[in-house]
């Protein structure tokens, strides 16, 4: 075989792939309020963006982000503004918010969307869960929380009058009344190996937030063969990329930081003394600024030759309106 015709196999098989991906848009809590998400989720509709995730935190990343509302009365407002599913990306049901509470929440957002809401949970971020002076546990610890919080969920989903007694969760009498006749789906985040195999293992899905084909596979290997596979991903869409860039290194360069930082910082402070030393051309790099289409392609199209079946793109940065003409122009006939 050619060089030339081993290429255009391999070309024909990214755009067979991305035609079958989902492309959805990301909603940021950390960014915005609930009346600017809601519209944003109105607009991401109209312009051909097929599901939504959301985020769901306490805290925003950093003080220049400055928002963090309450992530289940805005999907109450979303199930009466879109016709697209919804996927939270990701809540942390294991130290904040009991288990049970948050089975009641998803239960109540699977009925109002009907049927259109999947849960993606992970283990959290001792930034939105160390409100209360909790330990903030060890990733190990975290897991095996983690594990025995889906289980109480699961649990409560089935119906009836439920208890349960484990290690880390009590569950007295309690009953979910108000269900669909579905159960919500399950997606797991998983970063590192142990949590992708738990994703694989026990989730109905799995999350990321990078272009990680060796995760993915992991995944797959670990019991996720033919699970969804979503993940996150961000733009700066601007008519001058030079602002684009500034925009988008001033307000995530959090994205940058590495390894377990995301994980054990605890404060936006604190975020913001470590992306210090994230520069803009750092952030450049890894997110594409500006009105080039092509680097916005590229960067999904990472996701796509990765195997991830569904990815959502959150614009960062005021330029709402702007973004969405873009992507409906320029960047979303290209992926179908």
């Amino acid at each position: 075989m050619s060089g030339y015709q081993h290429r255009a196999e391999e070309t024909a098989v990214v755009k067979e792939v991305a035609q079958v991906a989902k492309i959805g848009y990301f909603l940021s809590c950390e960014e915005w309020g609930p009346c600017e998400l809601i519209e944003q989720a109105r607009m991401a509709e109209e312009t051909g963006f097929e599901a939504l995730w959301i985020s769901d935190h306490y805290h925003p990343w950093n003080d220049k982000q400055g928002n963090s509302p309450f992530v289940w009365s805005v999907i109450g407002g979303l199930a009466g503004a879109t016709s697209l599913p919804v996927t939270t990306g990701v809540t942390c049901p294991t130290v904040r918010i009991h288990p049970a509470i948050i089975a009641q929440a998803a239960a109540t957002s699977k009925v109002m969307l009907g049927g259109r809401f999947s849960l993606g949970v992970g283990t959290g971020e001792n930034l939105n869960e160390h409100i209360f002076g909790d330990r903030w546990p060890r990733t190990d610890v975290r897991l095996e929380m983690l594990e025995e919080a889906i289980e109480v969920m699961r649990l409560l989903w089935e119906g009836g009058t439920r208890s349960h007694h484990g290690k880390h969760y009590t569950v007295e009498n309690a009953r979910v009344y108000t269900l669909h006749d579905e159960p919500p789906d399950v997606l797991i985040s998983g970063f590192g190996p142990k949590s992708t195999r738990l994703a694989g293992r026990i989730g109905d899905g799995y999350c990321h937030t990078a272009p990680d084909a060796e995760m993915l596979s992991l995944f797959r290997e670990s019991g996720g063969a033919n699970k969804p596979a979503h993940a996150g991903t961000k733009a700066c869409w601007g008519e001058d990329e030079a602002a684009a860039r500034e925009t988008a290194h001033r307000l995530w360069p959090n994205e940058l930081l590495p390894g377990e930082l995301a994980q054990e910082l605890p404060t936006p402070r604190h975020f913001e003394q470590a992306s210090s030393l994230v520069t803009e051309e750092m952030v450049a790099e890894a997110i594409p600024c500006g009105p080039d289409p092509e680097k916005h392609l590229e960067s999904i199209r990472q996701y796509v030759e990765a195997g991830f079946d569904e990815v959502y793109v959150q614009q960062i940065g005021p330029e709402q309106e702007g973004f969405f003409r873009f992507y409906e122009n320029e960047v979303l006939p290209k992926l179908r």
